[in-house]
């Protein structure tokens, strides 16, 4: 007799239907998740976490509470999640011109944080038409025809603004220009601008630096203009050059040299490598400059223009004196 092979069917069967049923449940589990999710999304952006107060800090002495809360554009009810942060912060400065930096961000579950920074008015831009007034941050205030007199506000000659309407960020038509614009700015936020007089970028390949001491710094083009300005400072420390007038010169790309007006020139070079600062001095022959006029001090220096002969406004000698023809130059 052969063997029979008995099968469980009902055993297959309930196997089928327990995996048919898993699968089920995985289908039923995520759909339960996926609807749990759209619910709390769509609460989110509806009923929860809806402003109900709105905090305004920082300097804004120039505007109230309300003043900047309008400007942002927030309201109370607005959601939080669906609100555009960024959006409120450019409101925020282009509406308000004294204001130079806006911060809007989310205190969830129900608070909007704006803090602000007020404007502070750091130098007056000659250019053809007239002078800008023009924050730290490189802000225009006012376009006047005269120089805002403001705690001694430093001047700066030959930027050539490609912008010059109030509220707009400052740009030059020359990139060289414009960048060494950006490179002060940022000296000038970690240092006192009261030092400087004047700064003239006319020629980017030559700018230079007036000093209210008395010093004036011609520091070449408008590379690593921080770095220079520091070169320089530390020339202005050195105890052989405190206290005195002259020009400082850049040497070179790490080197800056003093040109001292007096009866002894004293040329002092400080170099630095890496985080080494090396001072030299050398005694020269006297040589005494006019820094008003960058040029000879001719009454120091006792040229007498009617008893000697020379005309200087004709740059020819006086022909009455010496008699020599009126066509001959010199």
């Amino acid at each position: 007799m052969e063997d029979v092979n008995k099968v469980d069917i009902n055993r297959q069967n309930s196997g089928k239907r327990m995996r048919r049923r898993k699968r089920m449940m995985s289908v039923y589990v995520i759909s339960v998740v996926l609807l749990v999710i759209s619910v709390g999304v769509t609460m989110c952006f509806t009923f929860l976490f809806n402003v109900d107060k709105i905090i305004v800090s920082g300097e804004s002495e120039t505007y109230s509470y309300m003043q900047i809360v309008e400007s942002s554009g927030v309201r109370a009810g607005d959601n939080l999640f669906r609100m555009n942060t960024d959006k409120a912060e450019k409101q925020i400065l282009d509406d308000l011109l004294y204001v130079e930096t806006a911060n809007v961000e989310r205190d969830f579950p129900s608070t909007i944080k704006i803090t602000v920074t007020r404007c502070i008015p750091a130098y007056n831009i000659q250019y053809d038409n007239g002078v800008l007034l023009v924050s730290r941050q490189g802000k225009i205030l006012s376009n006047n025809d005269f120089y805002t007199d403001i705690d001694n506000l430093p001047i700066i000659y030959g930027f050539e603004p490609a912008e010059m309407e109030e509220g707009k960020a400052l740009k030059s038509v020359n990139s060289n220009k414009f960048d060494a614009f950006l490179q002060i700015i940022s000296r000038f936020d970690r240092d006192d601008n009261k030092q400087i007089e004047s700064i003239d970028i006319t020629n980017e390949y030559d700018i230079i630096v007036n000093y209210r001491n008395g010093l004036v710094f011609s520091m070449g083009n408008w590379s690593d203009v921080e770095y220079k300005l520091d070169l320089a400072q530390n020339v202005m420390r050195d105890e052989n050059v405190i206290g005195k007038k002259g020009y400082l010169t850049m040497i070179g790309s790490n080197q800056c040299s003093f040109r001292g007006n007096g009866e002894t020139e004293t040329n002092t070079t400080v170099t630095t490598t890496g985080s080494t600062t090396t001072t030299t001095e050398t005694v020269t022959t006297a040589v005494d400059y006019d820094y008003n006029d960058y040029g000879y001090d001719y009454n120091d220096y006792g040229y007498d223009y009617n008893d000697n002969g020379y005309d200087y406004n004709d740059y020819g000698y006086d022909y009455n004196d010496y008699g020599y023809n009126d066509d001959t130059q010199w």
